[in-house]
Parts: C-alpha cells; structure tokens; sequence
C-alpha cells in the first residue's frame, strides 16, 4: 500500500488549498483514511477522515465548515478542500489508512494515531501574513 499527498504550500490567511493523496495497493473496500496533521511542537491530530466502507465521515471541530474531505473512488484519490485557512492550521499534513478500517470513522481520527496501518509522506501546509 503506499499513500502519496500532494498539494501543500504557502498562503495567506483566508485562502484556500486543496491537498489529495492517491491511494495505491488497496484492493478492497473495508478501508477508511484520513488527513492528520502536526503542527511545530504539538501532537499528531486528526483532521477529517472517511470510511471508504461505510461512507461516514469524520471533521474535527476545529476545522467543521472549513474543510471538505472527499473520495474519488474512480481514480483513488483522497481529496481535502481547506477554505478560509487560518494561521493555526500551519502544520504537516499527513494522510493514513487502516485497512479494514474501523466501524466508527472518528475513531481512525482520534484514537492510537501511530497505529495506523498506512502512512504517507507529509506535504507541508503554511498560513502566514
């Protein structure tokens, strides 16, 4: 399995960034992912994670109404919108799957993080005036 994000960068305050992940050697559909994030000195957080399974999906309430995690399931792409960026949502942004995933989606994104099954390389996220 190997999980490929993409699509980080500087911005201003207020902007917009869309991050994706292309999802390769998952050949079932019992597997849930999501967008993690880790900001300079903090924890590891969960931002927004999807179960490919259940089609139920998680945000965390700092992001509720900004962010829009979506799946295109025709080209196994994990998609997450960020609008209206604000300076604290600066960090790495990582995306990981558990496969199977789990039957309640916030659990991928709130408990044990670095017991995933499936990480990718970070793409770095940076909100500055």
């Amino acid at each position: 399995v190997q999980l490929q994000a993409s699509g980080g960068g500087l911005v201003q305050p207020g902007d917009s960034l869309r991050l994706s992940c292309e999802i390769s050697g998952i050949y079932e559909d019992d597997y849930a992912i999501g967008w993690f994030r880790q900001a300079p000195g903090k924890e590891r957080e969960g931002v927004s994670c999807i179960s490919h399974e259940y089609g139920t999906t998680y945000y965390a309430d700092s992001v509720k109404g900004r962010f829009t995690l979506s799946l295109n399931n025709a080209t196994n792409t994990l998609y997450l919108q960020m609008n209206s960026l604000k300076v604290d949502d600066t960090g790495v942004y990582y995306c990981a799957a558990d496969w199977p995933g789990p039957r309640t989606i916030e659990n991928l994104c709130k408990l044990n993080l670095h017991e995933r099954d499936y990480w990718g390389q970070g793409t770095q996220v940076t909100v500055s005036s």
